[in-house]
């Protein structure tokens, strides 16, 4: 059987078109269908999976899907960091535009110069969703000292002060000034690509499917390669970088599905930021504390940048702090209050297919079917890793992936670490729980060191108005 990657997200709508126009339509991936694992309207010689655009080139590479749609800056990320990967790209799809750009903040380019002065500055910042492109594009620009900060998204958000320079994909560098920045470079300028495995295409008969494949759509114009700055940028100064040091308190306050508890926990405490509400928000509110800087930033980031000392204080959930500590259990980074909000169990879910009810039943029939390692795919890895070893799985491999990821299993994994408050998603892509790994809720956290004086005590009163908002 033919297996195809498909993606979730804003590409869904144009590939499902695609598809339809090629003879391979599948109308429950054109509708949205909360099931990840489906097949081609008439064919059954064809399978579908649904997996966030990240994962597929990852997927196709391990020879798991012999081919997959996505962005062309997830497949230059992957050959970033292995250029010996064993995917090849079929062709470029005329839908999916969107660049690859590294911007700046206006005050940074004030204080540093133009970009090719940077080469003589130390400790500079970057942040990206993409930091194998990221180290690329720090070492053909010569920067003599610096540091990659990967995050999960919203990299816009951390320029100036907690960066000096991100790397943004976009749909149009405009969108980089609608985020306050500049756009310096572009490194990439790509469309959605059809990609596969060189392995599948050298070993198998694929002519009758990838024929149609081939004649989705146009060719777009070939992806664009890095861009070094005009010459009339070359002409700068060499400026040390400016100190960071700084009196007030930074809260970090999430977006997403996490921004609606928030907000409530924030109101219940007689906070009020204008500019984040229950569903809007922009990145910066004003507090109205004397003292207190708010940014709004992914919450899966949150434990790092609070261990960076770019926050004091974040409000994200205990599922992402626990995975951070598993990695670094010196992070000086804890938990300062419950906020007992945004409630969903942590769970260990497998097909249900698999005739067991708990762990333990699963783990042994397995294992008389033959399976020498039992593979964990999770968003949290470290929680995955942390699971396997505590519930004695033997040999087992833990699969990091960044959403969608009820499709992993059974074909990719056996056990899945997910969240889940309802159940609807596991029973949507006929997945079962058999184990019960933790409940997560919202909380407050904090860093454990560096922070004195007046900005310690207005950390605990903030901490203690949270606390008078849940007994309120």
């Amino acid at each position: 059987m033919l297996t195809l990657a498909l993606p979730t997200g804003d590409l869904r709508g144009p590939v499902a078109a695609a598809l339809a126009a090629g003879g391979l339509a599948c109308s429950p991936y054109a509708d949205g269908s909360r099931s990840l694992r489906l097949s081609l309207e008439g064919r059954d010689d064809v399978a579908l999976r649904v997996f966030r655009e990240k994962d597929i080139p990852i997927q196709v590479a391990l020879g798991n899907y012999d081919f997959g749609i996505c962005s062309a800056a997830w497949v230059e990320e992957l050959q970033s960091r292995f250029p010996y990967d064993d995917v090849t790209v079929l062709r470029p799809l005329g839908f999916g535009r969107h660049q690859l750009v590294a911007a700046a903040a206006p005050e940074t380019l004030q204080r540093l110069g133009p970009l090719r002065s940077w080469s003589g500055v130390r400790g500079l910042r970057i942040v990206s969703e993409f930091p194998g492109i990221a180290e690329r594009f720090a070492r053909r620009m010569r920067f003599a000292r610096y540091s990659i900060h990967s995050v999960w998204g919203a990299a816009e958000a951390y320029p100036p002060e907690d960066a000096d320079l991100a790397i943004l994909a976009v749909k149009d560098p405009s969108d980089v000034l609608a985020h306050g920045l500049e756009p310096l470079v572009t490194l990439l300028d790509a469309s959605a690509w059809l990609i596969a495995g060189r392995r599948g295409l050298a070993g198998r008969d694929l002519g009758a499917v990838i024929g149609r494949l081939l004649a989705m759509a146009a060719p777009a114009v070939p992806p664009g390669t890095l861009a070094l700055p005009r010459a009339s940028q070359l002409e700068s100064r060499l400026a040390p970088a400016a100190g960071r040091e700084r009196e007030g308190v930074r809260l970090a306050v999430p977006d997403g599905h996490a921004q609606r508890h928030t907000f409530a926990a924030l109101a219940a405490a007689g906070l009020t930021f204008d500019g984040y509400g229950e569903k809007s928000y922009v990145r910066r509110p004003a507090s109205g504390i004397d003292g207190l800087e708010v940014k709004v930033i992914r919450p899966q980031d949150m434990p790092q940048q609070v261990a960076l000392g770019n926050f004091d204080l974040a409000i994200t959930g205990r599922d992402w702090l626990l995975d951070h500590l598993f990695a670094f259990p010196a992070s000086p980074v804890a938990e300062a209050l419950d906020l007992q909000r945004s409630r969903y169990g942590i769970a260990a879910a497998v097909s249900e297919d698999v005739p067991a009810t708990t762990l333990a039943e699963a783990l042994g029939w397995w294992r008389g079917q033959g399976h020498t390692a039992i593979r964990v795919a999770s968003e949290y890895p470290n929680i995955a890793d942390h699971f396997a070893r505590l519930r004695h799985l033997g040999r087992y491999q833990v699969i990091p992936v960044n959403g969608a990821s009820e499709a992993f299993v059974p074909e990719d994994s056996e056990i899945l670490i997910e969240g889940t408050e309802t159940g609807s998603s596991f029973r949507a892509n006929r997945l079962k729980k058999v184990d019960h790994v933790f409940d997560s809720t919202n909380c407050v956290i904090t860093r454990t060191s560096g922070i004195d004086g007046p900005r310690r005590r207005l950390v605990e009163q903030l901490v203690t108005r949270f606390r008078d908002g849940l007994d309120g």
